[in-house]
């Protein structure tokens, strides 16, 4: 059975007095809704160890936005698997389209953190999605899949039963505009195929979660389709009255 999971995105946004205000506030909300379902936050990186200590023995988990290939070396500004672990971090997004647009992240550098992540046992929140040109030319289908594909050829079916997938179409990323459910559902169903191809035990534990412009409007819907298993949040997550709402739509929501 596959638990829901709702992941807070925070990009590059807060400070100290922010961050303790927000977790406090969601720590003190979530309340029942940590049953059902699972949550993740995933703070800038200057920002764990304050997140950590905040977080313990509280049922919120903590992530990172972004993790290096390697394990160590001349990488000047880059942060390796192993320095998260330390700070306590479950879960990290690898590939989220803001790094493969402003990074340039090729679909193998991300493959390549995924693998990273997992040999330390960090679980990845692999992100893949299509831009408004490649859907309105035709080719959100084969854009998806080529992503997805270079994950399962670079890591193992047993490893990649520690990650998610997050579907995230470009073109509704901080525009406003969401996917229908009938779209996104489309969309997680292919994902879910992939896997299939690889491993049918993959697919049928692997969370794909939804990331483009979830809101507490439109939370309920997205979550209801068969293969959406949560969702990964951008700005709702910094507003803990919103990303509470969009936990508790989820909670107890398993599926087969």
């Amino acid at each position: 059975m596959r638990r829901s999971l709702v992941a807070g995105n925070w990009k590059m946004h807060g400070s100290g007095v922010m961050i303790t205000g927000l977790l406090q506030r969601l720590v003190q909300g979530l309340g029942a809704a940590e049953d059902g379902v699972e949550v993740v936050v995933c703070p800038p990186a200057p920002y764990l160890s304050l997140s950590q200590d905040l977080l313990r023995h509280t049922g919120v988990q903590l992530g990172a936005q972004n993790v290096h290939a390697e394990a160590a070396g001349a990488y000047t500004g880059e942060v390796a698997a192993a320095m998260l672990v330390e700070f306590g971090v479950r879960f990290v997004i690898v590939g989220h389209s803001e790094r493969r647009r402003d990074a340039g992240e090729t679909d193998e550098q991300v493959a390549r953190k995924c693998a990273a992540a997992l040999k330390s046992g960090i679980s990845p929140i692999v992100c893949v999605g299509e831009t408004l040109e490649e859907r309105e030319a035709g080719n959100a289908d084969s854009v998806v899949a080529r992503q997805v594909n270079a994950i399962l050829q670079r890591c193992d079916d047993a490893a990649l039963l520690n990650s998610v997938f997050a579907y995230e179409p470009v073109w509704a990323i901080g525009t406003g505009i969401t996917a229908t459910p009938a779209q996104a559902q489309s969309m997680h169903g292919l994902i879910r195929s992939l896997l299939r191809e690889s491993s049918i035990d993959l697919a049928a534990r692997t969370r794909i979660l939804y990331g483009g412009s979830v809101s507490a409007e439109n939370a309920r819907a997205l979550f209801a389709q068969s293969d959406i298993d949560g969702g990964l949040v951008g700005g709702a997550s910094l507003r803990p009255e919103e990303f509470i709402t969009i936990c508790k739509s989820v909670s107890e929501q398993w599926k087969p």
